[in-house]
């Protein structure tokens, strides 16, 4: 079965054509562009991009899978808007995924790991996975040292991701090179069993962790001088 596979979570804008079989997961095209300003400009290409490469037409597609974040709001919703659309126009059942579990959970390699995205205002949003990638804590956010805290207390060996990176000092872990952003081929391979089951759709739910920068005013103000 050909899936969809869209990440928006991160400043890597991403989409994937991903063959799910009985025995395994393949990737067949993958875009990924870093642009933290442009994933309403991107993904829709990238999308056309990996269903040509492949030879594909979206009457092809069997699922759609998204990566949920957490991450800031306006890029998120990105993708879960298209994914969300694209499942309805083609009748097609859409599966979430924490979209941090496709990095932390290749990562882990017998250790726990903690794996971190930038959520700006000098935070980031982590969570911890055991030795066999299962998350056991988060996602969360919070700045650096309240995460690397916590790790510390998991017997946690190292960091992984673009917040890893960019907090390094902070987390005070080994960080390892990759993954940095989340891999469509894990979220995909984190969603295959449902999509071979046929499951049943569902609701694209995002992982926000706190509200939006802007909000609604909480009175009127006067119109004349």
């Amino acid at each position: 079965m050909l899936v969809l596979v869209v990440d928006s979570s991160t400043p890597a804008v991403t989409a994937a054509l991903v063959e799910v079989a009985a025995d395994g997961v393949a990737t067949r095209a993958h875009r990924c562009t870093v642009d933290a300003r442009a994933h309403g400009e991107l993904l829709a290409p990238q999308v056309d991009a990996v269903l040509t490469e492949a030879g594909a037409r979206p009457a092809d597609l069997g699922a759609i899978v998204a990566g949920l974040g957490p991450g800031p709001f306006t890029g998120l919703r990105v993708g879960l808007v298209t994914a969300a659309t694209i499942g309805q126009v083609l009748g097609l059942p859409t599966y979430g995924v924490c979209s941090l579990d496709a990095i932390g959970h290749p990562a882990a390699a017998g250790e726990p790991v903690l794996a971190a995205s930038d959520a700006r205002r000098r935070e980031i949003y982590w969570a911890v996975y055991d030795g066999a990638g299962q998350r056991i804590v988060g996602p969360e956010v919070s700045v650096p040292a309240v995460a690397a805290e916590r790790a510390r207390g998991l017997a946690v060996t190292a960091a992984v991701g673009d917040g890893a990176h960019r907090y390094a000092d902070a987390l005070g872990l080994p960080v390892r090179d990759e993954p940095r952003y989340p891999d469509p081929g894990v979220l995909a391979a984190l969603a295959a069993e449902r999509i071979r089951a046929g499951a049943p759709s569902e609701a694209l739910t995002p992982l926000y962790l706190r509200r939006p920068d802007a909000v609604a005013a909480t009175a009127r103000k006067p119109v004349l001088p």
